[in-house]
């Protein structure tokens, strides 16, 4: 057995990063000022223009501006995947609203289109669809449905930098409003933080205003003025949801870096595909022809007729000194979505089952071909028991 571990992600810094992070630490700026500026003016052009950037400390903290300023309250609901992580769902439970969680396709894992057509009721206000891995969800069929019933979309990016559907950028389709995620094991991170994008200035305006305590002006606008312009007006009870210049330092050449990320997790996914295809294993779906997958995750299934668990997959890869993850114990099981919804594992057949069997392999840029043959090996001696 191997003592040199390969975690299942690890994050890619370099020397541009760092450096650029000791400037901030030199410069006395280290809150909300101008890094955290460059990076949303960076991002708005990363994605083409035409839409407004608000950086924030947490996709988390994106996900639950969105729904405030979209004006979810006591009384509605929103509808997202069973499959996801609960910062999805949570941000419902903090406005009072309630989640109406629903499966997901059993090809791509993401939500699915008539699960989500059944569970739309008069209280219905937002649909929350989460690009699962970083493969986009069919966004036409999805906007379409929010036009025919008046609702409105927040799109759950935190895996989706850069996907693409139809050949447009997330963050750039027609939904009111996308967040996405630069937590450490993302495409792209700023150790924690998120981006939230929207072609709507009001909706724009209120998140700015809530991101800061409900200030009406930014307090780097406030401190760094020449003029005395130390007064302002709290006009509603915001959050602290603000990303500092540090992380935004970090921000701005892991963006300028994302091209070259993106080739290097297409040729890892497509050298997987390659070589694991033999194997008892459901291989996760990609893009459509023309679209890009993020590949965030690649998340594979252990099919039926495997002679080993999936439990035993993990087993033997800790054992080979490979680290893995699943993705995710789905909402339906834990304990609060469960007791408060009264939720059983048949209601969520599709979702249930991937829980089951999979189990997400290492994928991460600075992984070298030979880190990815361990996996690939590994995963030959295990499933060939």
């Amino acid at each position: 057995m191997t003592t040199n571990f390969l975690p299942f992600a690890r994050p890619d810094i370099g020397e541009e990063e760092i450096e650029e992070v000791t400037t901030v630490l030199r410069n006395g700026w280290v809150t909300t000022g101008p890094k955290t500026k460059q990076f949303e003016q960076a991002f708005v052009e990363f994605l083409g223009g035409g839409v407004e950037c608000l950086a924030v400390n947490s996709a988390t903290a994106g996900l639950h501006l969105a729904l405030e300023a979209l004006g979810v309250k006591e009384g509605d609901e929103v509808i997202t995947s069973s499959l996801t992580f609960t910062a999805t769902s949570e941000v419902v439970r903090y406005l009072g609203a309630d989640v109406v969680l629903v499966d997901v396709d059993p090809v791509t894992l993401n939500i699915g289109i008539d699960q989500i057509r059944a569970a739309i009721t008069p209280r219905t206000k937002v649909i929350m669809p989460v690009h699962y891995a970083g493969l986009c969800c069919s966004m036409d069929e999805i906007l379409a449905l929010a036009r025919e019933h008046g609702l409105r979309v927040v799109e759950d990016a935190a895996h989706a930098l850069p996907a693409s559907f139809e050949g447009t950028l997330v963050g750039q389709l027609q939904s009111d409003i996308t967040i996405f995620s630069f937590y450490a094991n993302k495409t792209i991170t700023t150790g924690e933080g998120g981006m939230i994008t929207t072609r709507n200035s009001e909706l724009a305006k209120r998140m700015k205003v809530m991101r800061l305590h409900g200030i009406d002006r930014d307090a780097f606008d406030r401190f760094s003025s020449k003029t005395p312009a130390w007064y302002y007006e709290v006009i509603a009870p915001g959050f602290k949801y603000n990303l500092t210049d540090i992380a935004s330092a970090i921000g701005i050449h892991q963006l300028a870096k994302l091209p070259r990320f993106l080739k290097r997790r297409q040729y890892l996914a497509k050298r997987y595909f390659e070589q694991l295809k033999s194997l008892p294993l459901i291989l996760p779906a990609d893009a459509p022809e023309g679209d890009i997958h993020s590949w965030h995750l690649y998340v594979i299934r252990i099919k039926d007729e495997a002679r080993v668990t999936r439990d035993q997959v993990i087993q033997g890869l800790s054992d080979r000194g490979i680290g893995v993850s699943v993705h995710y114990v789905p909402l339906h099981r834990q304990p609060y979505w469960r007791d408060r919804y009264e939720l059983r594992p048949e209601m969520f057949p599709v979702s249930d089952k991937a829980y089951a069997t999979m189990l997400s392999i290492p994928l991460f840029t600075s992984m070298s071909d030979y880190d990815q043959s361990r996996v690939i090996d590994a995963l030959h001696e295990i499933l060939a028991l």
